[in-house]
């Protein structure tokens, strides 16, 4: 069908959403969890509401801190020189959805300020709805949204496509890049083009990683060369540029609060810690020891956050988790007795089969998570105490997530949704 057509047709899926009523159409999986937010956030459908803007000082200092700035270049060339023919305009966000930079025809720019897609807007899903930047930000998926998939009336004039961009340094999400235009203009593949220029962008930051722990890397062997015992040096990531003494690791996960002295590090144990030139100098201190966990508190209330804290005898740890990560220790706490790779499998993708990827994720995990992973089955080792901090709505657990298991909690604790 046309674009007007369609259009019409999703006015009527929302109606009838809006309404509790049987939808002519189901609406797409990843636009009926955001509407499901949207109700239970109190966002109004036919009201447009805005947060304050940022200052020109606030947006130019949030541009001169964030790792997007890096990459404008290859954003820019992917996508700038369709721009102009094909109506659209190009957006970039920080992870809070800020907008920092905004380029493109000038005629869409400024129907853009009209509806208050400018410089320093937040469109943050919460605030604005559903939409590609800030719905992108929850998922942590590309996303299009079309016309009245657009939660708020006043946008159905509008189609944009949104994709995450992460930092593969740690896997942080930086933010969204989005291309939005009036109903008429946009194409299908539009979601596959903007992905793939998001996709560029990250291996542009990846690039420019492998550079940096090359210079590291040039620093740091001639002095490990003359170091007696183990020790490594790693970037302020945790990457390992080089060791002595030791089977190489690919990254030593660091706590937020680091730096020079005594540290203990959950893989490695106690470490003297001393600075490099783009990076720190790691001695081991005594051989490493994983005995002794008793506690794990699994902290799953934020929205975009996640963390295992791990307690024992020699103290305290925290772990940020990977979207992923988040799923899977999810599912083994909810699982006592453990769960085997097919029933993950199952439980995350649906598909008992996809069980390389799941026993590859839970390897990262256990090396991350020393001491506190048994397998066969996978599940939290014996005498663990294991805590699980949810949300205190339950429609926040995990809202990225499209797994059967995750859904099911959701709506298992909050009661059926409104949207079929």
């Amino acid at each position: 069908m046309d674009a007007r057509e369609a259009a019409r047709l999703l006015k009527g899926v929302r109606a009838a959403a809006l309404a509790g009523d049987r939808p002519p159409a189901a609406p797409r999986p990843e636009i009926a969890e955001s509407w499901r937010r949207m109700m239970a956030g109190g966002v109004h459908p036919d009201r447009d509401a805005r947060s304050r803007m940022l200052s020109a000082a606030e947006t130019e200092e949030r541009r001169h801190v964030s790792p997007l700035r890096e990459i404008l270049p290859v954003l820019r060339e992917g996508l700038l020189p369709a721009l102009d023919e094909a109506l659209h305009i190009m957006v970039v966000a920080d992870a809070e959805g800020r907008l920092l930079w905004r380029e493109g025809h000038s005629s869409i720019l400024r129907k853009a300020d009209r509806l208050g897609f400018a410089v320093g807007a937040d469109w943050d899903e919460a605030v604005v709805g559903t939409n590609g930047v800030g719905t992108a930000l929850v998922t942590r998926r590309p996303v299009q949204v079309f016309s009245a998939e657009h939660f708020v009336s006043s946008h159905h004039d509008w189609t944009c496509a949104g994709a995450p961009v992460r930092d593969p340094r740690d896997g942080r999400l930086l933010g969204v890049v989005d291309v939005s235009g009036p109903l008429a203009t946009m194409h299908p593949a539009t979601l596959a083009w903007v992905s793939s220029v998001a996709r560029l962008a990250e291996r542009e930051l990846r690039v420019r990683h492998l550079e940096s722990l090359e210079r590291l890397r040039a620093v740091a062997a001639p002095l490990l060369a003359r170091l007696p015992g183990r020790a490594l040096a790693v970037d302020p990531n945790g990457w390992t540029a080089a060791v002595t003494g030791l089977a190489p690791v690919d990254r030593v996960p660091l706590p937020k609060s680091f730096g020079p002295g005594r540290v203990r590090l959950a893989q490695l144990g106690d470490c003297a810690v001393e600075p490099l030139p783009g990076g720190w100098l790691l001695r081991i201190a005594q051989e490493r020891t994983t005995a002794g966990v008793t506690r794990v508190v699994l902290d799953l209330s934020r929205a975009r956050t996640w963390s295992a804290t791990v307690y024992g005898a020699a103290g305290s740890w925290s772990q940020e988790l990977s979207p992923r990560h988040a799923e899977l220790l999810f599912l083994l706490a909810e699982s006592p007795r453990g769960r085997s790779a097919a029933e993950l499998s199952g439980e995350l993708f649906g598909d008992p089969t996809r069980t390389v990827t799941v026993r590859a994720e839970m390897s990262r995990v256990r090396r991350n998570l020393a001491g506190v992973l048994a397998h066969r089955p996978y599940r939290f080792a014996e005498d663990v105490e294991v805590e699980l901090i949810r949300p205190e709505d339950p429609a926040g657990l995990l809202p990225h997530s499209t797994a059967p298991a995750v859904i099911r909690a959701r709506l298992g604790h909050g009661g059926p949704g409104m949207i079929p």
